[in-house]
């Protein structure tokens, strides 16, 4: 802590002798501390709230905060804190999305609470913690016992239709074979016709039931395969772009089943970009990657980016869910069979769409033993 700041906390009687005399606690907590005047000028900020705003204490001291984060449109971050040192109440908020220089837009948990203190240049503190992991990681787990129940709720419900569909079935082709008149025989053919093409539909929504032939593959390898594929199906008009990280190593994983999965997103972000777009394929590496709630050492990110006119709110908490499509010639079978091809390799689908950028990831774990104890 510089002089600068300590001077700080010593013209602040009511911290001078307890923060001074713990000072190397604050300095190590993981909530970001901040104390800020009228002018929301930083008097001090510590470690974690050097980490959040992404610079140091010296760089920082005696700068305005919005020199290192705003708004996002619609947000009150800068609001509150100005709302609070005027009117002298404290404010807690929640699930605030701010802006830090440089683009990248994070979520915090804020608490705001004015300091009224003669001779102070402080006029209030800020504690903020960072909570987008916690919220991604309570999301995963969402999406992975969404999916769990429902393919738990699908197995149930394809016992409940094969059943009666074979009876039916049956009793048309007995029926068939009583029949003379050709003409009659038309109508059991629609009945064992429509039968098939139901029993198919179910058959689909519970996606392969084959296990997982795991070998050593290359990512990019797969990933290059689509684009091919990819390319040959689409109009020219789209283009297929790469951003690959290198030195991803070999994983362990079924070929077939990753295809599958990945070309149904391809082929879901060329029909979202329609003749005229871009599509990306991204691939990095994660270390320390908890997902559900197991942390995995590494995680290979495979991201598959458009610029399309993204995913309506009302359809994101659905987009899962069977028979639940955003275009109308789709089946709404695509994204959860390729949900359940990635969950059999221990891995996830997850997303984020907004109007002019839609990105699927896949994230699989790099070995299937490669992971820590449970969270």
């Amino acid at each position: 802590m510089t002089n600068a700041i300590s001077s700080v906390f010593n013209k602040i009687p009511a911290f001078a002798g307890t923060i001074m005399e713990y000072k190397a606690v604050v300095e190590n907590l993981t909530l970001a501390v901040y104390l800020l005047d009228e002018q929301l000028r930083l008097n001090y900020l510590n470690s974690a709230g050097e980490e959040l705003l992404g610079t140091g204490v010296r760089h920082a001291y005696n700068r305005p905060l919005t020199d290192f984060v705003q708004d996002i449109d619609g947000g009150e971050f800068i609001t509150h804190i100005e709302k609070s040192i005027r009117t002298g109440h404290p404010i807690t908020e929640r699930e605030i999305c701010i802006k830090r220089t440089g683009g990248n837009e994070i979520t915090i948990d804020c608490s705001i609470t004015p300091l009224i203190t003669k001779g102070s240049p402080a006029a209030c503190l800020l504690e903020v913690i960072q909570v987008d992991r916690m919220l991604r990681i309570a999301r995963e787990e969402h999406l992975l016992s969404e999916g769990q129940a429902t393919q738990n709720m699908l197995r149930g419900l394809a016992h409940e239709i094969k059943n009666p569909l074979g009876g039916l079935r049956g009793a048309a082709q007995l029926l068939s074979g009583e029949l003379s008149d050709d003409s009659l025989r038309e109508y059991t053919d629609v009945i064992i016709n429509e039968a098939d093409r139901l029993r198919k539909l179910v058959d689909r929504m519970l996606g392969p039931s084959i296990n997982p032939v795991k070998k050593e593959l290359n990512i990019h390898d797969v990933l290059e395969h689509i684009r091919y594929l990819s390319i040959a199906e689409t109009p020219g008009g789209i283009s297929f772009k790469t951003d690959y990280d290198p030195s991803i190593p070999d994983m362990h994983a079924d070929r077939d089943l990753l295809v599958q999965a990945i070309l149904n997103l391809v082929r879901n972000a060329v029909r979202a970009v329609g003749v005229n777009g871009n599509v990306i394929l991204k691939t990095r590496i994660l270390r320390q990657f908890t997902m559900g709630d197991v942390c995995h050492r590494l995680v290979v990110e495979i991201s598959i980016i458009d610029d399309g006119p993204g995913i309506s709110e009302e359809l994101k908490p659905q987009i899962f869910f069977p028979m639940v499509s955003g275009d109308e010639h789709g089946t709404g079978l695509g994204l959860p069979i390729a949900q359940n091809l990635i969950n059999i390799h221990d891995g996830l689908i997850e997303f984020d769409s907004v109007p002019g950028h839609t990105e699927f990831r896949v994230l699989l774990p790099l070995n299937g033993d490669n992971k820590s104890a449970k969270k």
